[in-house]
């Protein structure tokens, strides 16, 4: 069959119609605006170009279905309408080809709105084989490796990055209406900070010094606060060279964001109503039902400290334990299985992802991290060992990060060596050193509050997605041997 397709183009070649020589089509009209504006469409002459989806011929009559941006809409072709030649030739057209085709707009008996079709030019053609109707692409790995095709056969995998498209265009309308400012920072970077995380290294050839993909792009944008701007952000790729799963990409899109005099508690109120103002945008509704789970993100959210969803969900108690070798035993005895030199505020955390976080189905966030893993978090002053810091889960997924940045270089200084020495027991996500950064909050950061989003988690809720991969044109595959 691709051999035959092959010598359809062959002959085509050889009687000068090499569809390939084409370079515009000049398009009038296009699917869904002709059947959303039938009562002024209707015997209006169109041009309209698109993909042969299918062909149903009945002797010197032949139905088409042909598939454009907005959709698919039926050509009625006659061989009187294109003349004997020219319908001869239209007849070896496959399943896959770009045509431009020029028709009356009508509605037929059975009330399908069609184009009957006076002219029709191929455009391009296709010399690989379409799936086919019924079954189409439904291996999850072939539709990622070959989205092209999967964009083509499965119709509802377009709307999801039309909604996709919508829903990034309104955080930039949430935060442009606010007045911050959007901004570009680098990729790579000589220091991967800003998180904790392993980074991607690659090697500059003409400074001859290995860089890294940022993991994060908040170092940068404080330093921006530093400089005078009130307000900023950037919405882009981060890279992480870390395990693959249903919701991590290496690559993914995500959102920074900081405000100069202001703290955590604004970025709650940010973070609430842009999430519901993307899913406004995208969707009209704020309820949203995802895989069956009905889920409500109309603000306000529910706020829980870290140490009382602890409590609420294991009835431990972490304000009546002493010392980290008690916590250890109690982590223990819960069935933890955790390295050894963890502090108290480490293994909090280590208990509230394990226990807590798959309770959180519902818009929720938990605030008050300890210290030992916010190494850019300004402490609670009350409580030393707390940081003003939340992170927000929805679906028991962790959408959103952020905090009162720590503006305090002597205390920012200390948290970068127990970060080094973290790196030194082991931990390749330990964050690392930034002396520039360093120097920059010493010329002095204002109070700030600062967020980040992970864009392709919300998205993923926004369009009923079960893997992150469907949200992502292109995710991260293995390549194929031997392709």
């Amino acid at each position: 069959m691709l051999q035959i397709r092959r010598e359809k183009l062959k002959n085509l070649q050889d009687t000068n119609r090499d569809p390939f020589k084409n370079e515009k089509y000049d398009i009038t009209a296009y699917s869904e605006d002709i059947k959303q504006n039938i009562e002024a469409m209707q015997g209006q002459n169109v041009c309209l170009a698109g993909r042969i989806m299918s062909k149903r011929g009945h002797g010197k009559t032949t139905f088409m279905d042909i598939q454009d941006s907005q959709g698919r809409m039926q050509l009625y072709v006659k061989l009187d309408a294109l003349g004997e030649d020219e319908y001869n030739i239209f007849k070896t057209y496959d399943i896959g080809d770009i045509v431009g085709a020029e028709g009356e707009v009508f509605i037929t008996q059975k009330g399908e709105i069609s184009i009957k079709a006076q002219n029709i030019k191929l455009l391009s053609k296709s010399l690989q084989i379409l799936p086919e109707k019924f079954h189409g692409l439904k291996d999850p790995d072939l539709r990622y490796r070959q989205r092209y095709v999967d964009l083509i056969v499965n119709p509802e995998v377009k709307e999801k990055f039309v909604t996709r498209s919508k829903a990034m265009k309104a955080v930039r309308e949430y935060l442009d209406e606010r007045g911050f400012l959007e901004v570009e920072t680098p990729i790579l970077n000589t220091i991967a900070g800003g998180a904790s995380a392993k980074p991607f290294i690659t090697h500059h050839n003409t400074l001859d010094i290995d860089m890294y993909l940022r993991i994060a792009n908040e170092l940068y944008l404080k330093r921006l606060i530093v400089g005078g701007f009130d307000k900023v952000y950037e919405m882009g790729r981060m890279f992480r060279n870390e395990g693959m799963s249903i919701k991590h990409n290496p690559e993914y899109t995500a959102i920074e964001l900081y405000q100069a005099y202001a703290d955590y508690n604004d970025m709650m109120t940010i973070t609430e109503n842009i999430v519901a103002y993307m899913a406004e945008k995208a969707l009209g509704t704020t309820k949203i039902n995802y895989q069956g789970k009905e889920i409500d993100l109309t603000p306000p959210w529910r706020r829980l400290s870290m140490k009382d969803a602890v409590k609420e969900y294991t009835g431990i108690d972490f304000d009546d334990i002493k010392s980290d070798e008690e916590a250890y035993e109690i982590a223990q005895k819960k069935g933890l299985e955790l390295r050894k030199g963890l502090t108290k505020g480490h293994i909090l955390s280590e208990v509230f992802e394990e226990f807590c976080e798959e309770h959180l189905t519902q818009p929720t966030f938990i605030t008050h991290h300890p210290v030992e893993i916010s190494p850019l978090a300004k402490r609670n002053p009350e409580d030393p060992t707390i940081t003003n810091r939340f992170e927000a889960f929805v679906n028991t997924w962790e959408i959103a990060n952020a905090f009162s940045e720590l503006n305090d270089p002597i205390d920012q200084r200390g948290r970068f060596m127990d970060q080094l020495k973290q790196r030194e027991l082991g931990d390749e996500e330990a964050q690392m050193l930034d002396e520039d950064f360093l120097n920059a909050i010493e010329v002095g950061l204002p109070p700030t509050g600062g967020l980040g989003i992970g864009i392709d988690r919300v998205i993923m809720l926004l369009t009923d997605s079960s893997s992150i991969r469907d949200v992502i044109l292109f995710p991260t595959m293995k390549p194929v041997e031997n392709r």
